[in-house]
Parts: structure tokens; sequence; C-alpha cells
């Protein structure tokens, strides 16, 4: 996401990652600031660094982030779009799940006006997430140079979403949503903390901020949301107790 590549391991920025000699064979560089290789990740399979994305490794948020992600191989206009794209689609999938708990709701109402109601409550959270999150962040952490590229960050850093999609495959409780949520919030903490250097605390708070007023804008169009996680979130803390 910037004219130049970073160390996944200080963040200092570097020219190059690899001297590459021929087809196949390649010398990793190393940091000038570290001393250590630049990017082990490049060597890495998918596999590796998408459960070191789950484990919340900052090394493999910097190789994502910065790395993965240049304006020199990826034409990052068309990735934020397709990001948003894929975000609101996720989100609206999310609504209808929770609405899937609500009976009554599905039989009083028609498919039409469920879809409009699901699409204005989705389009307005995130509109109202975006807005509290760069309020947050320019008075939190003074970052109002980097909008397009913290956003950017803000949306990769969502992937947990996908995770959504398993159910509709196997029946899961509706505190699974909850656990989601819960690991997007600390997934854009971490994503926020590689990318403006700032503290742990600080970057919680700003994605706190920004999710919470989310939530309270969904409850607008959403108002039984609330009670299906309350409820979810009791049933989670049921199954803790029983282990």
């Amino acid at each position: 996401m910037a004219s130049e590549y970073r160390c996944v391991g200080c963040g200092f920025r570097v020219k190059s990652l690899f001297i590459q000699y021929s087809p196949g064979n390649i010398r990793l560089m190393k940091c000038g600031n570290c001393k250590e290789v630049a990017d082990k990740y490049i060597e890495c399979e998918r596999m590796i660094i998408f459960i070191d994305l789950i484990l919340h490794r900052p090394k493999v948020y910097r190789h994502v982030l910065y790395n993965a992600i240049n304006p020199e191989t990826v034409n990052i206009q068309h990735l934020l779009w397709k990001l948003v794209f894929a975000c609101l689609i996720l989100d609206s999938y999310r609504s209808l799940l929770l609405r899937r708990t609500d009976e009554k709701s599905s039989f009083s109402e028609s498919s039409v006006l469920i879809s409009i109601k699901v699409l204005m409550g989705v389009l307005s959270a995130n509109a109202a997430f975006v807005f509290s999150f760069a309020i947050a962040a320019k008075s939190l952490l003074n970052e109002v140079s980097r909008r397009r590229e913290i956003v950017l960050g803000i949306l990769i850093s969502s992937y947990f979403k996908i995770f959504l999609l398993a159910m509709l495959i196997w029946e899961f409780p509706m505190s699974v949503i909850f656990i989601v949520d819960i690991l997007i919030l600390t997934s854009n903490s971490m994503a926020l903390k590689v990318m403006t250097e700032s503290t742990t605390t600080r970057c919680i708070a700003v994605c706190l901020i920004a999710h919470l007023v989310r939530f309270l804008v969904g409850q607008i169009f959403e108002p039984t949301t609330f009670l299906t996680q309350f409820g979810s979130l009791m049933y989670l803390s049921s199954l803790f107790r029983i282990v």
C-alpha cells in the first residue's frame, strides 16, 4: 500500500524484498535496520499466511498490507471498490441470518420489504462506521493523510466475515456471529496498529468506537438484533461454563 516495501519484523522501509537470479531462484533481502530477512512470507504457502492472519501476528499483517498489496503490482482503486462490494454483501447476509431467528417478522413482512430494510440498514450502518472511524482516528491517532490506505487496510482485515458463508452449509448457533464480530474488531485493531504504529490501546479504542456506532445505527433498522446477539452471548457463556 506504499511505494516502498516494509520489513515485516520492524516495519522499516526497504527498497526490495528479494533478488531473482532465474525463475524459481531468488535470494531474500535483509532489512537494513534489524538485519533480519525483510519478508520471510514470500516463500510461505498461502495457507500458512492465512493461519498467521487468524493468529493476529503483526508480521503477516505487514506482509499483506505493505508487501503483497503494493501500487506497483495491484490496482488499489479497483481493489478498494471490490472489497466494499464484498463487505456489503456479507453484511447483508449477516443481517438476514439474524432475521432468520425472528420468525414473527418473517411472516408479517414481505420478502421485498425485508430486502429493502436490510439494504438500508447495512448501508446506513457502514456509512456511520466510516464517519465515526474517521473522527475517532483523527482525534486519537491524528491520522488524516492516509485515509484511503487505512480504509483499505480495515476492509482487508475484515476477512473474518467470510466465515459467515459456512452457515450456508452447516448449522451453527447465532453465537458464532457474535464471535465473528469480536474477531473482526480485533483484526481491525491489529491492522490499524501496523499501519499507524500507534499503541494497542488507542487502536482498539478507535475500532471499538466505530463498531459501537455501527451497531447502534443498525438497531434503528433491526431492533431485534440486540436481543438476538444478547441471547447468543448468554448461550456462549453457558457453553464455557459447561466446558
